[in-house]
């Protein structure tokens, strides 16, 4: 998975290259850095 390293912060839905179903990704950068990341199954 490729973050944007211009984005500071981002949440988006895509589907998993394994699976197909869908997934919430939340991330946080700070400084070029990731400092927060989340993928969460979406029902």
């Amino acid at each position: 998975m490729l973050l944007d390293p211009d984005m500071s912060e981002e949440r988006y839905v895509e589907d998993c290259e394994i699976c197909c179903n869908p997934i919430q990704i939340v991330f946080t950068l700070l400084d070029g850095r990731v400092v927060r990341f989340e993928a969460v199954r979406l029902q």
